[in-house]
């Protein structure tokens, strides 16, 4: 099982040779492909051999690209990361608009669920409140109860004056966060032979990972919390460090503890199954176990 979070910060020439993937800078490091989950390249100062790429993309190895200001900027994505992708998208295509709509409840249902153990954990009043949304929430959150559940879950995180759009080092962490989690639900839906324009809710024609956005909804809790104890004042190079790690942070999925990167794996594949049997049951869930 592939497991390391590799990040290349600094200028490095990366190549592929016999299952390793070489960074070569002052000094040479092989890294076995077999043992890489995420590849991050947060400089434009490194460059890649057309052979790692091809084999890193075989392999399944979720790679992401930074921008002049090292934020995820792209990603590589696979044409087919199935070999039956022809027959899943075309599955895709003709998901009746009742399932998508029933597992979309579902997985907004289990955003505010965890948002309001979150606050009732932290001893907030206001968890409260974001038990009546769930209690209120109607089939395809027609009320929109997600969205009154995060204004009273930010402002309670964060103080009252606080907004997502606000350019502020929080909001600069939950969206380099919420990038990760996005990124490695892409490497699912796109492993399982599906496509990430697709979605379930998510419909924006300037958003190529549609399906992705609606996947990753319950794990942003995990981002969060993180941000809410890190508290940073500024987020640079050793924040993105810190918070990258959290790919490997253990929660509990299926009855058994696994990586946050495996959960998530076990997670989507099980919303697809859910669709395809029109069986809601199927969905796993993942739980904190802090």
């Amino acid at each position: 099982m592939s497991w390391r979070i590799v990040v290349i910060s600094n200028s490095a020439k990366l190549d592929y040779k016999l299952d390793y993937m070489v960074v070569r800078q002052e000094e040479i490091t092989k890294i076995h492909l077999s043992e890489i989950s995420i590849l991050l390249i947060e400089s434009t100062a490194v460059s890649l051999t057309a052979a790692l790429l091809s084999e890193l993309t075989k392999r399944k190895i979720k790679v992401i690209f930074c921008d002049e200001k090292r934020n995820p900027s792209s990603e590589l994505i696979s044409y087919y990361g199935s070999h039956d992708t022809s027959t899943k998208v075309k599955k895709q295509v003709e998901w009746s608009k009742e399932i998508k709509t029933t597992i979309w409840t579902e997985i907004v249902t289990e955003k505010i669920r965890n948002q309001r153990n979150f606050l009732h954990q932290l001893k907030k009043e206001e968890y409260m409140l974001l038990e009546e949304y769930i209690q209120q929430i109607e089939f395809g959150d027609k009320t929109n109860r997600e969205g009154h559940a995060a204004k009273v879950y930010f402002n309670a995180l964060f103080g009252n004056k606080f907004t997502r759009t606000a350019d502020l080092p929080i909001n600069s962490a939950l969206n380099y966060g919420y990038s990760l989690l996005l990124s490695a639900c892409n490497r699912e839906i796109v492993a399982n032979g599906y496509i990430t324009q697709l979605a379930l809710f998510h419909d924006n024609m300037f958003n190529p990972f549609n399906l992705g956005s609606d996947l990753m909804e319950p794990f942003r809790i995990l981002i969060d919390k993180f941000i809410y104890f890190m508290k940073p004042e500024k987020f640079e190079h050793d924040e993105k460090m810190k918070l990258i790690n959290i790919l490997n942070q253990e929660v509990i999925i299926d009855g058994k503890k696994n990586y946050l990167n495996n959960a998530i794996k076990i997670y989507c594949r099980s919303i697809f199954e859910a669709i395809n049997e029109q069986d809601i049951s199927i969905i796993k869930f993942y739980r904190d176990e802090l």
